[in-house]
C-alpha cells in the first residue's frame, strides 16, 4: 500500500534541534481541522507551529498512488458536500490557493440488490422526475423540501458549524422559521430517518436516498437523529452536489498548507507529540517524541481524538475525576474496511443510470439497510453489506489515465474484531462480490487493488482509532454539549489554554473545518482583552459540571 504522495505541500519544516523552542500556539495534528485552526490563528498574527507525527500533512484528507502508477486514490475521505458548503472553508478562500471542485454528471445513485436504482441530480427537476417514477407526487414533495433548504440552509449550516451555543446564526434561523416551524424542524432533526421518510414519501426512491445518506454516519434508519443526516446530505447533494477536489483529496490539504505558509505558519512533520505540558492547571507547551519541549506562549490546540488527548497526552491526574468517568463512556463509531481499485474501464453497471454518479450506494434495499445497522449494533458482521462506492475518474478525469477508472468502496464492521490480514482480505472479496452482483464483469476490470482494514486505517491516521472514521458516534447522546462528554459543547477543556480541535469535538466528523475553527476562536477569546473573564467563566462552569457526583458504582 506504499505510494508516492500527491497533492501535499513541500513547505514543511525540517526537524529542529533540541534547543529551546517557542511559539504562540502549538497545534497538535496537521489534519484538516488542525490546519484550519492554524490558518485562523496565523490570520490573527499569532506565531503558529503545527506538529504532525506522520511524514506528511493531511490526516484523513490525503491522496496517493497506492494501487498503480497514474491512479490517484483518496486515502480516507473522498467527496465533500459539507466541505463545499462549509462557511468555515469558504471564508478561507482556498480557491486562491489551488483548490478546484469537480463534479460527476450525477451526484449520487442508490442501486438495490435486485437492480432497481434511483439517481440524485443537482437539477431538482431531474431528481423529482425520477422520484415520481417510484410514486407519483414524491417529486413534488422533494422539490418543496429543496425550496425549504434554499430558505434555511445557509443559516442552519452556520448554526451547526459555529461554536455552541450558536447565538447569531441561531437567532437568524429562528427569525426565518418562527416558533411553529422551528419546533417542527427540531422534531424533524430528532426523528429516525425511516419515520421522516415514511411521513413524506410513498415510494422507495426518495426513501432509498434518505436512508443511504443517513448511513454516511453510524446511525441506522430506526435511530433517533438519523433523519438530520439523511435530510442534510440529501439537500446538500441537491444544492452543491458531492464534489471532489481536482487532483485528489490531498489538494484540500495542499491549499490549506499553501495558505498557512504564506501567512508565516510552520508545520513540522514526522514529529509526534509525547505529552502536553501542564503547569498549575494550564497548558504551557508540549514535549515531542524525541523529548524536546516546545513552549506555547498563548495556547495548545489538539486536533486528535479526545481519548488520546486526555489519557495519553494530558494524563488523568490533570483532569477532574468526574470528567475522567465521563470519558470512560465516550462512544466510538463503527470500524471500517476500505478497498481502492485501479480499473481498466468504467464499472459495467446493469442499471445504466448509475454509471454517471460520483457516489454510489449499493448492497442493501430499505430492509437490508435496517438489518445492516441492526447487525452492527449487535456486534455481528453484517450479511447485508451496505457499501459506499466512489467513481472518482467519473467525477474528476485527472484521477486516472483516459478510459480507466479510479474507484473505492467501504463498509462498516463491528469494533474490536481484531481481524488478521487474511480475514480482512477475505471480507474484501465479499465486498467485491457485492459490486459484481450489480456490475457483472467488474472483477475482470481490476488491474490493482489496495485493501485497508481497521488497523491499516489507524496506522495511516492515528485519529481513525480501530478504523472509526467519524471521530466518535454521531448519535444524539454525543452531540452538541454532550460531545465528547457532557460539558459546554465548546473547544475549551478542563485544562486552561488547552483546546480540543478534532472531530471528537462539536460539531463532529466530516470535512468542514468546524472543530478546528471553533478551537481557534476559543483560543482567541481566551487571549483577548476580556480573556481573563472568559477563562474564569469557563473554569467556574467546568467546576460545576465536573464536581463530584453520586457514586454510580463505576469508580
Amino acid at each position: 500500500m506504499d505510494g508516492a504522495e500527491t497533492g501535499t505541500s513541500s513547505d514543511v519544516v525540517a526537524h529542529p534541534g533540541q534547543g529551546a523552542e517557542y511559539a504562540d500556539v502549538v497545534v497538535i495534528g496537521a489534519g484538516h481541522n488542525g490546519l484550519v485552526a492554524a490558518n485562523l490563528l496565523a490570520d490573527a498574527g499569532w506565531d503558529v507551529l503545527v506538529l504532525e507525527a506522520a511524514p506528511e500533512p493531511g490526516g484523513a484528507v490525503r491522496s496517493a498512488e497506492i494501487t498503480e502508477a497514474g491512479f490517484v486514490n483518496d486515502l480516507a475521505s473522498a467527496f465533500y458536500p459539507l466541505g463545499a458548503a462549509s462557511p468555515v472553508l469558504r471564508e478561507l478562500d482556498l480557491g486562491a490557493h489551488g483548490l478546484r471542485w469537480r463534479h460527476a454528471p450525477a451526484v449520487l445513485a442508490h442501486v438495490t440488490p435486485d437492480d432497481r436504482s434511483v439517481v440524485l441530480h443537482r437539477d431538482v427537476e431531474r431528481t423529482a422526475a425520477r422520484l415520481d417514477a417510484f410514486a407519483p407526487g414524491d417529486g413534488r414533495t422533494w422539490s418543496a423540501m429543496a425550496r425549504e433548504w434554499s430558505r434555511i440552509g445557509p443559516d442552519l449550516l452556520e448554526t451547526v458549524l459555529r461554536p455552541f451555543p450558536p447565538v447569531r446564526a441561531g437567532a437568524r434561523l429562528t427569525r426565518t422559521l418562527g416558533v411553529a416551524d422551528g419546533m417542527r424542524l427540531a422534531r424533524t432533526l430528532m426523528q429516525p430517518v425511516r419515520a421522516f421518510a415514511e411521513e413524506r414519501f410513498g415510494g422507495d426512491g426518495a426513501r432509498l436516498l434518505l436512508f443511504g445518506n443517513a448511513l454516511h454516519t453510524d446511525l441506522g434508519p430506526d435511530i433517533a437523529g438519523s433523519a438530520a443526516f439523511g435530510w442534510l446530505l440529501s439537500m446538500l447533494g441537491q444544492d452543491v452536489g458531492f464534489p471532489v477536489p481536482e487532483g485528489g483529496a490531498g489538494m484540500i490539504t495542499a491549499a490549506l498548507m499553501d495558505r498557512l505558509v504564506h501567512r508565516g505558519g510552520r508545520v513540522s512533520c514526522g514529529r509526534g507529540v509525547r505529552e502536553v505540558l501542564v503547569r498549575g492547571g494550564r497548558a504551557v507547551g508540549v514535549r515531542d517524541e524525541q523529548g524536546g519541549p516546545i513552549t506555547a506562549r498563548r495556547a495548545v490546540l489538539a486536533a486528535v481524538a479526545a481519548p488520546v488527548l486526555y489519557r495519553d497526552l494530558v494524563g488523568e491526574e490533570h483532569l477532574p475525576p468526574r470528567f475522567v468517568t465521563d470519558l470512560d463512556r465516550f462512544s466510538w463509531d463503527f470500524s471500517t474496511v476500505k478497498l481502492d481499485w485501479a480499473l481498466s474501464g468504467p464499472i459495467p453497471w446493469t442499471a445504466g443510470e448509475v454509471a454517471g454518479a460520483g457516489t454510489v450506494h449499493l448492497g442493501a434495499d430499505l430492509d437490508g439497510m435496517r438489518r445492516y445497522t441492526a447487525d452492527l449494533g449487535a456486534g455481528r458482521v453484517p450479511e447485508d453489506r451496505f457499501l459506499l462506492l466512489g467513481q472518482m475518474t467519473t467525477a474528476d478525469p485527472t484521477r486516472s489515465p483516459p478510459g480507466t477508472e479510479s474507484a473505492w468502496a467501504y463498509t462498516h464492521i463491528p469494533r474490536g474484531l481484531g481481524w488478521t490480514r487474511d480475514e480482512v482480505l477475505g471480507y474484501a472479496r465479499r465486498i467485491e462480490d457485492t459490486v459484481e452482483r450489480n456490475a457483472p464483469g467488474f472483477r475482470d476490470l481490476i488491474r490493482a487493488r489496495a485493501v485497508s482494514g481497521p488497523a491499516d486505517l489507524q496506522a495511516r491516521d492515528p485519529s481513525l482509532v480501530d478504523g472509526a472514521i467519524g471521530g466518535g458516534t454521531q448519535a444524539v447522546h454525543q452531540q452538541l454539549f454532550f460531545r465528547p462528554v457532557p460539558g459546554l459543547g465548546r473547544a475549551d477543556t478542563p485544562v486552561d489554554r488547552l483546546f480540543l480541535a478534532g472531530a471528537s469535538a462539536h460539531p463532529g466528523g466530516a470535512v468542514h473545518g468546524g472543530p478546528g475553527a471553533n478551537a481557534a476562536r476559543a483560543a482567541l477569546a481566551a487571549d483577548g482583552i476580556t480573556g481573563g473573564l472568559y477563562r474564569g467563566l469557563v473554569r467556574r462552569l467546568h467546576r460545576r459540571i465536573y464536581a463530584d457526583g453520586p457514586d454510580d458504582g463505576r469508580r
